[in-house]
């Protein structure tokens, strides 16, 4: 039974990462198992990692931590806000004139591609196609 659980635990663990494009994921991933491996040794390492991969999805593409540290870097450029008269959420595509997009800063794990801009007083990351994959709260 406990090999059974432990080989179940252990292909979630390595298919989510793989699985997942938020950058989040993958550091999530990696804080939970070893906090798991602290507390339980390599089992937990294994279901640490599943949940902390799963957490840090939830961050989104940036992940929890980068952030704060991000909405500051904008606020720093004084970048200009873009009013937008739709709503600003994931999935809605900017138009390609009017809206101007910068380089996300290589410090930060993003997809090549990825840039940023500012909507309705909002930092938010755009792919290549101008679609908003994540809104900076």
């Amino acid at each position: 039974m406990k090999i059974k659980t432990l080989l179940a635990a252990s292909a979630l663990a390595l298919t989510l990462p793989m699985a997942a494009q938020a950058q989040g994921t993958l550091r999530g991933a990696e804080r939970g198992a070893q906090d798991g491996a602290d507390a339980a040794g390599p089992v937990g390492a294994i279901v640490g990692g599943a949940v902390g991969a799963a957490t840090g999805t939830i961050g989104g593409i940036l992940g929890v931590e980068d952030r704060p540290r991000f909405r500051s870097y904008v606020r720093e450029r004084n970048v200009r806000s873009y009013d937008y008269d739709g709503r600003v959420a994931v999935g809605t595509v900017l138009p390609n004139s009017g809206v101007t997009y910068y380089d996300v800063p290589g410090d930060y794990s993003v997809a090549r591609g990825t840039r940023y801009t500012v909507v309705n007083d909002r930092p938010v990351l755009v792919d290549g196609r101008h679609r908003i994959i994540e809104v900076i709260e």
